[in-house]
């Protein structure tokens, strides 16, 4: 019962992320370093006075050939009933607990330089290597007893702790309302009634997150029924943008082609479903699209419908008029509580949004994802951007811009750039 509730729960976790590449700067002989990406917390207060909460950590391993991970134990807390499950099939982990040396051999800071001897590690053992370019998904649950972040004080519950994590959500016990919070944040109840407080963590830096609340006869009732689809679109807006985990990644072309590559992925935690769709924005043509399961490595068929063909394929399209294109990708129907992380990949090209005019480069396009990124074509110069992003240069010399979007809504983004 237990294993299934956890398994569920991970589903409800699956979310997008700042991605950090695989790096092959291991020490001579050893592991590569380790890398990851797709981070998401989620802390579950336990009874007020325990000092004790349950972590739902998530995490992707993204080294190449890696067959184990490694997840520092946070020091001055102490861990306990831990258990570490398989994202693609829900399945139990093996693990154990090691010290740093282990952990730094296992590619943890590229397997050099000096590590704390008192860190300890859970060491996961992966249901399957790495695939190239692939991810390996993981949750790993466990509980903290750590009286200093969790505490009582003149009657409130408080929950102080810088998070180093990019996405979080903090629940509160049942029956309890949340006094005050130093970090913006969505508040969401939870079916049960519980309130969480969920954020993405759009700073270079941790967050120094500070939590208020108190006991309350109001809040032990659990939601309101009765007002559960009101509004129409209440349960979309509600929706935890922190653990979403939809990203996408553009790679611009020279602008006068007016075409850019773009890869996206995609985790799909339906049971039964075979197959994904992209609808293909009015203006846009597409081409070259393929795709392929990151947990596994393996290459999906697809095809590309238009007008009535989309319509007789029955996969969800609606207002299907002779001018709609749509990209089908095919994939082994997701078995019940297991998941598919997917990545497509396709060429678009779209005049509108896309254009040089008068030497100036012009990106003119909405997100509406929480993450987003834009690559530079070679030779070009950033000018301007018309929402806050991280930008970057890469290794080939191209800059690229990451947005992050913690709101629930879509962002229009204008670039410009000029040619050096």
């Amino acid at each position: 019962m237990c294993g299934a509730i956890v398994k569920a729960l991970f589903l409800m976790l699956v979310a997008a992320p700042l991605r950090v590449h695989a790096q092959r700067g291991g020490a001579a002989g050893g592991a590569p370093r380790q890398t990851q990406s797709d981070d998401y917390t989620r802390y579950e207060l336990l009874a007020p006075g325990t000092g004790k909460f349950r972590i739902l950590y998530e995490v992707t391993a993204t080294t190449a050939g890696a067959t184990q991970f490694f997840n520092a134990i946070r020091q001055g807390s102490v861990a306990s009933d831990e258990s570490v499950f398989d994202g693609m099939t829900g399945k139990a982990l093996r693990f154990d607990e090691v010290g740093a040396e282990v952990a730094r051999a296992g590619g943890v800071g590229g397997g050099r330089g000096a590590v704390d001897t008192l860190q300890k590690y859970i060491r996961v053992w992966l249901a399957r290597p790495v695939p190239e370019e692939g991810e390996g998904r993981v949750l790993i649950d466990k509980t903290y007893f750590d009286p200093k972040s969790y505490f009582e004080e003149n009657g409130d519950i408080v929950f102080n702790r810088g998070l180093g994590i990019k996405r979080n959500s903090v629940v509160l016990p049942v029956g309890y309302e949340m006094v005050s919070s130093n970090y913006p944040a969505q508040v969401l109840q939870q079916p049960d009634g519980r309130i969480a407080i969920a954020f993405w963590n759009t700073t270079p830096g941790e967050a120094p997150v500070i939590l208020r609340a108190r006991k309350s006869a109001v809040m032990a009732g659990g939601p309101l029924a009765a007002n559960r689809a009101e509004p129409a679109d209440r349960v979309a807006r509600l929706d935890e943008r922190a653990r979403q985990n939809r990203e996408i990644v553009y790679f611009l072309q020279q602008p006068e082609t007016h075409a850019f590559d773009l890869y996206h992925d995609y985790t799909e935690s339906r049971a039964g479903v075979s197959y994904y769709v992209n609808e293909v924005r009015a203006g846009s043509t597409v081409s070259n699209p393929r795709a392929r399961v990151l947990d596994t490595g393996e290459e999906l068929k697809h095809e590309v419908l238009k007008g009535d063909a989309v319509t007789k394929a029955n996969v969800g399209v609606r207002n299907v008029t002779p001018q709609t294109e749509a990209v089908v990708f095919r994939f082994v129907p997701v078995p019940t509580g297991a998941s598919t992380r997917l990545r497509m990949y396709e060429t678009y090209t779209d005049t509108a949004r896309y254009k040089v005019l008068n030497g100036e480069l012009i990106w003119n396009r909405g997100f509406g994802r929480p993450t987003n990124a834009v690559v530079l074509p070679a030779g070009w110069a950033l000018t301007n951007s018309s929402i806050p992003a991280t930008v970057t240069t890469q290794a080939d010399g191209r800059v690229r811009l990451d947005f992050i979007n913690p709101r629930p809504d879509e962002v229009n983004v204008l670039i410009t750039a000029r040619k050096k």
